[in-house]
C-alpha cells in the first residue's frame, strides 16, 4: 500500500533484521510494530536512540494500549498509531513525520526556568523536582518544545492524545490548570500564559 502511494519501502520481519537495516541504511522514517520476533519494538527503538539514530519513528500500538503508547514515547518514538487504523491515516502520519525530518533531541529541554528531561520523564524548577503524571508531562513537554510560541488546544490534543480522541477539547484546560498548580503557583511565577481565543504560550524565560 505504501509503495502504491509512492514510497520506497524496505520490510523487516523481525527486530534483529530491522536493527541491522536501520543501522546500514539512511531511512527517512521507520514504521515499527511492537510485537516483533528477536528484538521487540520498544527495545529496538531504545537501542536506535541510544546509538544516536534520530530517524523519525512511528510505533504501532495495541487498540487499547495506553501503556504501550506511554512506553513507545518513553523509548523515543516520535508518534504512535493505535490498531486498527486506516491506510489513509497511516500515510498521513508518515508524511507528517517526513515533514518534521530528523533532528537530534537534546538531553534536556529548558524554558521558563524549567528543566525537562524527556527520556526520564522528569521536570525540575530551581533544582527542585516536580512530580507530574504522564499526561501532565506530555502537555508540558509539548509546551516547552514550542516555548515562546502560541499553541492551540487542538495542537496539544493531536500530539498528547491522538487523532481518535473524541472527548471534550476542554480537557486541555484541565491539564493546564493542573500544571500551573505544580510548576507555577508554588514558585510564585507565571510560566504558562493563556492567549485568549488562540491557546497557550509557555514563556521562553521565567517571569
Amino acid at each position: 500500500g505504501l509503495e502504491a502511494d509512492g514510497f520506497a519501502v524496505d520490510i523487516a520481519l523481525n527486530g534483529t533484521d530491522g536493527k541491522w537495516m536501520a543501522t546500514e541504511n539512511d531511512y527517512d522514517a521507520i514504521v515499527l510494530d511492537i510485537m516483533l520476533p528477536g528484538i521487540n519494538g520498544f527495545k529496538l527503538c531504545g537501542e536506535l536512540r541510544d546509538a544516536g539514530d534520530w530517524t523519525p519513528i512511528l510505533m504501532l500500538t495495541a487498540k487499547d494500549g495506553e501503556l504501550d503508547e506511554t512506553e513507545a514515547l518513553d523509548t523515543g518514538a516520535d508518534d504512535f498509531l493505535r490498531k486498527p487504523f486506516s491506510h489513509l491515516v497511516l500515510v498521513a502520519r508518515i508524511r507528517a513525520l517526513l515533514r518534521r525530518g530528523k533532528s537530534e533531541r537534546p538531553v534536556e529541554l529548558r524554558a521558563g526556568g524549567l528543566r525537562v528531561d524527556p527520556a526520564e520523564r522528569r521536570c525540575f524548577r530551581n533544582d527542585e523536582e516536580i512530580e507530574l503524571t504522564a499526561r501532565e508531562f506530555g502537555v508540558l513537554e509539548y509546551l516547552v518544545t514550542h516555548a515562546g510560541t502560541v499553541v492551540s488546544k487542538s495542537e496539544i490534543l493531536e500530539h498528547v492524545w491522538d487523532y481518535e480522541f473524541d472527548g471534550d477539547a476542554n480537557i486541555v484546560e484541565v491539564y493546564v490548570r493542573h500544571l500551573r498548580k505544580k510548576i507555577d503557583i508554588p514558585f510564585d511565577t507565571e510560566t504558562i500564559q493563556t492567549v485568549r481565543g488562540a491557546g497557550y504560550r509557555l514563556l521562553a524565560t521565567s517571569s
